[in-house]
């Protein structure tokens, strides 16, 4: 659900659909809502699930403190709590890698059967 929920911020940032705009204008933005679409989709099918997850867990990283951290020194001040969450759900994903219903896991089952 966590990499649904990422995918969808970026259709908001590559489409401007979901009630976003479209945000390809900005390179940063561009490469971040890549990063989320692709990452996301990876992530929520458990498709190299442990390089998607940590790859997006960066990019929530580097969004936190480009975005929220000048704005005051708790998340909850300075409305970053998302990508904190984001960074660190995606960071133990990466950790933990795909679950026994993913693509990865029924890759495996076939290979032994």
């Amino acid at each position: 659900m966590v990499g649904l929920l990422f995918a969808c911020h970026g259709v908001q940032k590559l489409f401007g659909m979901l009630g976003g705009q479209s945000q390809v204008s900005n390179p940063v933005l561009l490469a971040a809502g890549i990063i989320e679409l692709v990452g996301g989709g990876f992530v929520a099918i458990g498709l190299w699930t442990s390089y998607a997850a940590f790859l997006s867990s960066g990019e929530m990283a580097v969004a936190y403190f480009m975005a929220h951290a000048a704005k005051g020194l708790w998340p909850i001040q300075n409305k970053g709590e998302l990508a904190v969450l984001y960074c660190f759900v995606f960071l133990y994903i990466a950790s933990r890698g795909s679950g026994i219903l993913s693509v990865e896991a029924a890759a495996k089952k076939k290979k032994r059967a």
